[in-house]
């Protein structure tokens, strides 16, 4: 993790609303998401699956389906909003100042063109390089994200490659042309731990060396720990908690964020019933008019019921949406 510092902020995320249209009627999957990340720093969308990480994401980077809209909200990216541009403004943004690496990389790499060709393809579109050209800087490229024989595996296809391999081919894709800020979709879910660790120092290094502002997207508290400087932790399609990792960590303001640190069986006994946050969050079909988490928060008021708590910030670059904030602090 790197230190704070003063570094303008890279990415801002403000009030950002999604609508899913299903036949059961229209159901609000993100609801007014604001964050933000600065330049060369880490981070991390925490939250359990369903909770509207992956769909932030897609509406940051313009890849959401068809029945998904962005109904609200400002996302700015270098003092742009990206969400007012058209198709052929993303198109230029994508790789030089905004990319992302998603989970999946056998689904992400086409599977019918080597990869040697999809790496150099942004090099000929944005850079306007020739073939040979374009070729040696995929070549150096996916020797510096620890693919042996590059040149010899420059005609191979994605599935030749081992899940680590095409994940390191993914990531030399996403920050070919140095992107300003990169989104990181969970991208250690399917491999080992060994190989995971090796992603995630992959990452690191490219992000030291670029200064990129990274968003790292997941479920997984351990790696947020390790990797990360700041976090926002979703629930129900809300953002509950903002702030430096380790004072988040170390003293948790929202109930579910605490629910979450006191699921690790840090010192489980066998035989004993490991702690769990209660219930499940709710449907989008049924989300509560007041506070997301009531249903399953041990200090539920009446209160909570009627009114939903906003994202307050506190003056110590933390922020959370709670009633009860000032009772957690002193816990």
């Amino acid at each position: 993790m790197s230190e704070p510092s003063m570094s303008a902020t890279a990415l801002s995320v403000e009030g950002l609303r999604v609508d899913l249209h299903t036949p059961g009627g229209v159901l609000r999957a993100v609801d007014d998401v604001s964050f933000a990340v600065r330049k060369g720093r880490t981070l991390a969308l925490l939250g359990e699956s369903g909770c509207g990480k992956s769909l932030t994401a897609q509406s940051i980077v313009g890849l959401l389906d068809p029945i998904a809209e962005v109904t609200g909200g400002a996302v700015h990216i270098g003092g742009t909003d990206v969400l007012t541009l058209d198709h052929a403004g993303r198109r230029e943004l994508a790789g030089p100042v905004l990319s992302i690496v998603f989970q999946d990389a056998l689904t992400a790499l086409n599977p019918v063109q080597p990869v040697g060709r999809q790496l150099a393809e942004p090099f000929r579109i944005h850079k306007g390089l020739s073939r040979r050209a374009a070729k040696a800087e995929a070549v150096e490229l996916m020797a510096r994200v620890g693919i042996p024989e590059p040149k010899a595996r420059y005609r191979a296809y994605p599935h030749q490659f081992s899940g680590g391999m095409r994940q390191r081919l993914l990531i030399a894709m996403a920050v070919a042309l140095g992107p300003d800020v990169l989104l990181a979709d969970e991208p250690t879910t399917a491999l080992d731990v060994t190989v995971q660790a090796q992603i995630m120092r992959l990452l690191s290094d490219l992000q030291s060396e670029r200064d990129m502002a990274v968003v790292l997207i997941t479920h997984d508290l351990a790696l947020v720990a390790e990797q990360a400087d700041d976090v926002a932790v979703m629930y129900a399609g809300n953002v509950v908690e903002t702030g430096p990792v380790r004072e988040v960590f170390d003293h948790p303001r929202h109930p579910y964020t605490k629910g979450l640190l006191d699921s690790v069986p840090e010192h489980a006994v066998k035989g004993a019933a490991l702690p769990a946050v209660p219930g499940s969050p709710p449907e989008l079909s049924a989300i509560p008019s007041g506070c997301v988490f009531q249903a399953r928060c041990p200090l539920a008021t009446a209160r909570c019921a009627d009114e939903r708590p906003r994202l307050e910030p506190s003056g110590d670059g933390r922020a959370t949406a709670c009633h009860f904030t000032e009772e957690l602090s002193r816990a």
